[in-house]
């Protein structure tokens, strides 16, 4: 995807776990030795996007189908008890450093600069953060990826943060903005979709306290159907590379059946072995 000329950023959406079609794509690219110049990552995004360079095919979506259905680890029982509803503990520490080891080390190595987006909640702004360390920096991927309402703020150096993909979903513009030429952009929604308003009960909750951040969150959808009209011009300029699930599989975004993800995972692989045979 890179060439002497020109500098390809790869761009990752989140959707939560709609992101096992990500995964996918994700491992193809190693089954390929597929390389860019750079990483950008939203939510989930950023979470699963990780693995990318730390060249751990198949880990995605082996940790997902194994500890997603355990409700100590995702739903309920953690929101009720930390405010989360993934569970910090579980999910961001003990999973990558003792169940399914990440290989930071591995990840350190790489030459690829990876960022990670964030969303101020005072200022309502995105933030866009190089993580050159995953474990040293698992709070600021825990905020890329921590949903509005089930989730906390995250206290990182500068102040509190939640979900990068608030502020921009898809953040193509801020790799063409520092210098990349082209963005090769992985989708986790099919060609039609289109996002509509969040309820109000909602985007509510941060009325009061966190009014920049409220205005940002109630107008999602202008912002990320934008976007996808934007990238639709790129795509003809021959400046972006869209990939898209190619199919409706339907999945929640906090799904715990293996066989959907495994399902989405599968498309992600299809979509990127035929993405490579007609680009």
């Amino acid at each position: 995807m890179n060439d002497n000329k020109l500098k390809t950023a790869l761009v990752l959406e989140g959707g939560a776990m709609r992101g096992m079609y990500t995964a996918g794509v994700l491992d193809s690219f190693m089954d390929h030795d597929i390389k860019f110049d750079a990483v950008i990552g939203v939510s989930a995004g950023a979470l699963f996007g990780v693995n990318l360079l730390s060249k751990q095919r198949g880990r995605v979506i082996r940790y997902n189908k194994k500890y997603n259905s355990d409700k100590n680890y995702m739903g309920i029982r953690p929101l009720i008890r930390e405010h989360n509803i993934v569970s910090t503990k579980y999910a961001y520490d003990i999973v990558p450093r003792e169940l399914d080891p990440f290989d930071d080390e591995e990840y350190k190595k790489s030459d690829i600069p990876f960022y990670a987006v964030v969303t101020n909640v005072k200022t309502g702004k995105p933030e866009y953060i190089q993580i050159k360390s995953v474990f040293e920096q698992m709070d600021v991927l825990r905020a890329s990826g921590s949903m509005p309402v089930v989730s906390k703020p995250v206290r990182l150096e500068h102040g509190w943060y939640l979900d990068g993909a608030v502020t921009d979903s898809i953040p193509y513009e801020k790799m063409l903005e520092m210098g990349y030429d082209r963005v090769v952009v992985v989708l986790t929604k099919p060609a039609d979709y289109v996002k509509k308003p969040m309820p109000k009960a909602f985007t509510s909750v941060y009325k009061k306290r966190f009014p920049e951040f409220y205005e940002k969150f109630a107008n999602r959808h202008v912002m990320y159907n934008a976007q996808i009209e934007r990238l639709k011009e790129l795509e003809k300029q021959g400046i972006a590379q869209v990939l898209r699930p190619s199919e409706h599989i339907k999945i929640s975004k906090m799904e715990k059946d293996p066989q959907k993800l495994e399902s989405l995972y599968q498309l992600g692989i299809r979509d990127a072995e035929e993405f490579y045979t007609t680009r």
